[in-house]
Order: C-alpha cells, then structure tokens, then sequence
C-alpha cells in the first residue's frame, strides 16, 4: 500500500497547522516547512476544507487554521476521504482486467483483509496522537515556540 502524495500532504499540512494552534498558518508556510509545492498543497488547503477539517480565510491576514479539535480528526477516515483508489492488484481494481486465475485465486481475499488492517491501524489514530510531541515536531518545521 501506498498512499498518493495529495494524502501525505494532507497529513503533512494538518500537523504543521496543528503543531501552530495560536495562528493562522499559510500555504506558504507550509510548502517552506517541508520544501513542497505551493501550488500542489493549495489544492491540498481546499480538499481539507471541504472536508471540514480547516478554515481557510483569504486575503492579506488569510491562511488556514484546523476547523476541529486535533483529537476529532481521525487519521484513517482522513486516509479514506483523500485516497482515490485502494486498488493493491490490478484485480482489484474497479475497471481492471480479469486475471486468467481470478476463479480460484485467493490472493484477492487475502488483499481486502492486509488493507483492512492497514486501515483499522490507522483507525486507531488521530491528529492528536501525531502531534503530540508538538515541542520536538516545531523546530524540525522552523517554528519557534510550538505550543
């Protein structure tokens, strides 16, 4: 399993907004924290607003800010909600080609179940657990003082 970027950085932006609970953050403060692409992760900003987890405000004091509690934010419904595809083989895959062995192949089965655990892992972790070490994570992202 592997997750797309747009998911890592949507991780990556609700830790650095968490890690910043007192400020408004912006999207350039993040694509400099982690050396990313700004324009990639303002279409990042807008999937995690529509999703309800920040605020974003535009203008000269704009940026975002988490719309919920750290601790409401549920990393695999986050996984989920970002993920297009949890495709592992091609046969999995909505539109994918029949294999010559699909009838009798366990593979398949044994596939949804490693993803299945993949994400109850990730079930069991929020965004409160990520940035629990807010003291250690804020130097690493050039913040100061992280609260």
């Amino acid at each position: 399993m592997r997750m797309t970027l747009h998911t890592d950085y949507a991780l990556r932006m609700l830790i650095y907004v968490a890690t910043r609970p007192d400020r408004v953050c912006t999207v350039n403060d993040v694509a400099e924290a982690y050396g990313l692409s700004r324009n990639h992760l303002l279409k990042v900003a807008q999937t995690l607003r529509d999703l309800g987890l920040v605020e974003t405000t535009r203008g000269r004091a704009g940026g975002i800010k988490l719309a919920k509690a750290p601790a409401e934010i549920a990393v695999g419904a986050l996984v989920r909600a970002t993920e297009e595809e949890f495709s592992l083989a091609e046969c999995m895959q909505a539109g994918g080609r029949a294999c010559a062995i699909s009838p009798a192949c366990r593979l398949k089965g044994m596939l949804h179940e490693a993803l299945a655990a993949f994400l109850a892992v990730l079930d069991k972790y929020t965004l409160e657990d990520i940035v629990r070490n807010r003291a250690a994570l804020g130097p690493l992202l050039g913040i100061a003082e992280a609260a």
